[in-house]
């Protein structure tokens, strides 16, 4: 018996993403996490056995998580998983910490080190906290570095989302882990026999996506540029966006694979863990123009050994920006082998890597248990 842990849903994000086919892998596992926020989650998910922690109950808690992360360890703690075979959990913050037994293996998908505890300037910049949640957090910091680092011994196998991330595990866990990508649903997305004259960002608005510096280089180029998505930084980037710049705003799902297929070239001028969207502009047949860091280093081929997927910048500038814009021809890259691309990052693709490491570790985990009591038996006689 298998139970799934998750460290809390109450927004939709790429966790949600790999959370979603982890469920679809193991419809019968049991979910624990710290809240559910049953309105800003998809109305199927309803269906699925989530189980809360004591946090879910408290003020505020699911519209500002970040109030108590001094108590997502005790939360995730206090789960009862006896009676599992094996726990799979789905983390960027605190819920690798659940305690299992002797009986129990733990894997541990990780998207990232706990962020806000090990790079807790970048979270806090990042998701725009304010001067009081930085106050009363910054005392916990110590404790909470202490019991990230001891509840990742408690962890039998890790995987990564990335080499980026495998390295920070490396380095803040001392583990060693497996690299499986997470899912894109290429399916959804197909080549256009059509392509129109715009370069394409999608994502949240947000400071760290460096939406700043794409605007004023193409406010500089005079080239078109779509920027698709909502957030908190939209007003400012609207202010210094010129005449060629359009907002599109939120796109709905049927919409987004229409308006991929369409643009010359998705650009990418963030630094991600992986980066799901630069992967779906290739199921639909568009190149990528991504800052050469993060996920991006290991999504986008830029040749010559394998047919190119796009076209990597050094830095984030202005100038690295329309260097590489003006030098890069979309027509280099072949629909057809963008698209073979992605499809080695597909959904399926995903299901079969986890299922197989899982099953591998447990027959692992099973035979070394047989061999400890087939040494005692022997001993024992």
């Amino acid at each position: 018996m298998i139970a799934l842990i998750h460290d809390w849903l109450n927004q939709l994000g790429g966790a949600e993403d790999v959370l979603e086919a982890l469920v679809s892998l193991y419809p019968d596992a049991p979910l624990y996490t710290a809240l559910y926020d049953r309105r800003h989650m998809p109305d199927p998910w309803r269906e699925w056995d989530i189980r809360t922690s004591f946090i879910d109950r408290l003020p505020f808690a699911r519209r500002k998580q970040q109030l108590y992360f001094p108590l997502y360890p005790l939360a995730f703690e206090q789960f009862d998983l006896r009676g599992h075979d094996v726990v799979l959990s789905n983390k960027s913050g605190f819920c690798h910490g659940v305690i299992t037994g002797p009986e129990t293996m733990h894997v541990c998908y990780c998207l990232t080190p706990t962020r806000y505890v090990w790079r807790y300037h970048q979270y806090a910049e990042r998701e725009n906290l304010g001067r009081a949640a930085r106050l009363s957090l910054a005392p916990f910091l110590t404790f909470l570095r202490q019991w990230d680092r001891l509840a990742a011994d408690r962890v039998d196998h890790f995987i990564a989302i990335s080499d980026e991330v495998r390295r920070r595990i490396a380095k803040v866990y001392r583990r060693e882990a497996t690299i499986i990508y997470p899912p894109v649903d290429v399916g959804r997305f197909a080549p256009s026999n059509r392509v129109d004259d715009y370069y394409l960002f999608v994502g949240r608005l947000v400071p760290y996506r460096r939406l700043d510096l794409l605007i004023e280089a193409f406010n500089k180029m005079g080239r078109p540029l779509v920027i698709a998505g909502s957030g908190r930084d939209r007003a400012r980037l609207e202010a210094l966006a010129g005449p060629t710049v359009t907002f599109a705003g939120f796109v709905p799902d049927a919409d987004l694979p229409d308006l991929l297929a369409r643009c010359r070239a998705f650009m990418w001028p963030g630094e991600e863990d992986f980066g799901i969207s630069p992967l779906q502009a290739n199921a639909a047949g568009r190149p990528v123009i991504a800052f050469d860091a993060g996920g991006a280093r290991e999504t986008v081929i830029t040749g010559p050994a394998a047919p190119a997927t796009g076209a990597l910048f050094a830095e984030q500038s202005v100038a690295a920006i329309i260097e590489a814009v003006e030098s890069f021809d979309p027509l280099s890259v072949s629909p057809a082998a963008a698209r073979r691309h992605a499809e080695q990052f597909d959904i399926a693709v995903f299901k079969r890597r986890i299922d197989d490491f899982v099953t591998q570790k447990y027959e692992e985990w099973n035979s070394v248990d047989s061999g400890k009591l087939s040494a005692a038996a022997g001993r024992s006689r």
